[in-house]
């Protein structure tokens, strides 16, 4: 397959690679774009491609929380341009939406189509709009979370409309869980900004994870040639990404890799309780750097980078004197998904709505 120039540029772009490389590595992957993608950053010459760059980002996601912070819906609509995005009839459309859907329980874009929003079909209403607003528009999704008995749900719309999130938590009373409230719309605020694909590595594919740590090692090598010639202090290389790949005989291992070090330090025994706990930790967190890129709890929070979500909700819990559990959370950046080719996108709309 004949390598064109613009794709060597759009190879360049998603991952920041050089020209030659680029071309090269298309070359040799047939020009199948994903898995140069992969070779690249399996090299060290490419950092992740973020997807978003290349997605469409047309429309508004919408939060609606409940009063009682007991249920929360996210939605998105797409238009066909950032401009409708702007638009107070467009802007009315995606909140009137999320509160219908909020509260007639939907779980399918079919359901919604096929309901009755002020007497009318909503199918009838939405088309109406679109005429309207003159511009082809759809529903793409939603998701609608509650909380259970003594639960709080809370949720966090950017200021831009493109991102929302929504975290719901269970709590030991309906006294923690009211009292809560505010600091889970902060932990939203915290995956807003930074961007977790997933509640807990629990969620994490094995398959994935292994993938990602083969790319992140490799990086950590590139970077580290680097900081030879210019003399910096070298990063650490990991073994592993995540806690999925630390299985009880690791920690073993670990464990015992670090009495031998001690010992080879002449350390006394009687001290080794005290330092043991806090190397496992060290080898813990750098071995789980994925965990800390793709998990919302085992990401460092914002507001204090020197502790993890999971750590600052335990501490958050016994401030209030209760329990807290992160149990589902849910976040929508807009376009995720959809391949940002603007002549494809009207069609894509129209086959959706029709």
């Amino acid at each position: 397959m004949a390598i064109s120039a613009a794709m060597v540029k759009e190879l360049r772009e998603m991952t920041g690679a050089g020209m030659m490389d680029c071309k090269n590595t298309l070359a040799e992957t047939g020009g199948d774009m994903d898995k140069a993608v992969d070779l690249l950053r399996e090299k060290g010459l490419g950092k992740a491609a973020k997807k978003a760059d290349r997605l469409a980002s047309e429309g508004l996601v919408s939060v609606e929380v409940s009063e009682d912070c007991t249920m929360a819906t996210l939605s998105e609509i797409n238009s066909e341009t950032d401009f409708v995005a702007k638009n107070e009839s467009f802007q009315a459309l995606t909140q009137k939406t999320t509160a219908h859907i909020q509260s007639s329980g939907f779980s399918t874009v079919e359901e919604l189509m096929e309901s009755t929003i002020g007497g009318v079909n909503f199918k009838e209403y939405f088309n109406t709009q679109i005429a309207t607003i003159g511009e082809n528009l759809v529903v793409r999704r939603f998701a609608t979370v509650k909380a259970g008995q003594n639960g709080v749900v809370n949720g966090y719309l950017h200021s831009n409309g493109k991102v929302g999130v929504i975290i719901a938590a269970a709590c030991d009373s309906e006294k923690t869980a009211k009292a809560a409230t505010e600091f889970i719309r902060s932990l939203c605020m915290h995956a807003a900004a930074m961007k977790p694909l997933y509640l807990s590595h629990e969620s994490l594919d094995l398959e994935f994870v292994e993938k990602e740590t083969i790319a992140l090692i490799a990086d950590i090598e590139k970077t580290n040639e680097e900081y030879v010639r210019l003399g910096k202090p070298l990063k650490k290389v990991p073994q592993y990404g995540s806690r999925l790949q630390l299985t009880d005989a690791i920690m073993a291992q670990a464990e015992e890799n670090i009495k031998a070090e001690l010992r080879a330090q002449n350390k006394p025994e009687k001290i080794w309780d005290k330092i043991v706990p806090g190397q496992l930790e060290r080898f813990i967190a750098d071995n789980t750097q994925l965990d800390q890129q793709f998990t919302l709890l085992n990401q460092f929070y914002v507001m204090d980078d020197k502790k993890t979500i999971a750590q600052v909700v335990a501490e958050k819990a016994a401030e209030l004197g209760g329990k807290i559990e992160l149990v589902e959370y849910v976040r929508f950046e807009l376009g995720e998904g959809l391949e940002k080719k603007q002549e494809d996108f009207a069609a894509e709309v129209a086959a959706q709505i029709g």
